[in-house]
Order: structure tokens, then sequence, then C-alpha cells
């Protein structure tokens, strides 16, 4: 499993340790990647999605992870994220079609 947020695509950066006497070394600032399952109301169950904290906060920030998915342009998602959003737009066509 890689180290990448699936809504913000945040991932691994590297730097340099640098010590008292200036000598360099190569270390890699790891993101905060937690496993987090969100209610989807539109699907009536959860997604579990692989998320940085400032990804969860952010899903949060819009109304969940529906909101969040269908007012984001695909552009700016990760394939993960696209494919739980075309599942959340054609459950919510069939939920139109049921009503209509």
């Amino acid at each position: 499993m890689s180290r990448r947020c699936e809504i913000t695509g945040k991932g691994v950066l590297s730097g340099n340790n640098v010590s008292h006497a200036n000598n360099k070394t190569r270390r890699r600032f790891l993101p905060n990647i937690q496993v987090s399952s969100m209610l989807s109301d539109i699907l009536n169950s959860t997604v579990t999605m692989r998320l940085s904290t400032r990804g969860i906060r952010t899903v949060e920030h819009n109304g969940g992870i529906d909101a969040y998915l269908l007012t984001t342009p695909n552009t700016k998602l990760t394939e993960e994220a696209r494919i739980v959003k075309r599942r959340i737009l054609k459950a919510q066509a069939k939920q139109v079609a049921k009503t209509a």
C-alpha cells in the first residue's frame, strides 16, 4: 500500500536531517494516514478510505463524503475517490428514477 491520501493526494516528501555539525542525511516526511470509515447517506453504507487527517477534516467541513465528492471536480480527485464518486452518482440516479 502506498502512503498516499485518497482524497487530497498528499504523499511522502523527502528532505534532510541536519545535525549541529551541519551533516546532512536523507529522511522521509510521512503523511499522517488513517484508515477512515465514513457513512455515505446516498449509498446507505460506510465507505472505507485511507485519508490524511487533513483530508478527514476537509470532508467533514464540506458536509460528509457524499457532499464533498459531488462538489469536487474530477480533476482534483484521485482515482480511488473517482470510483467512489461514480458509485454515488449511480446510486443517486437510481433513487431519482425510483421516486419519479
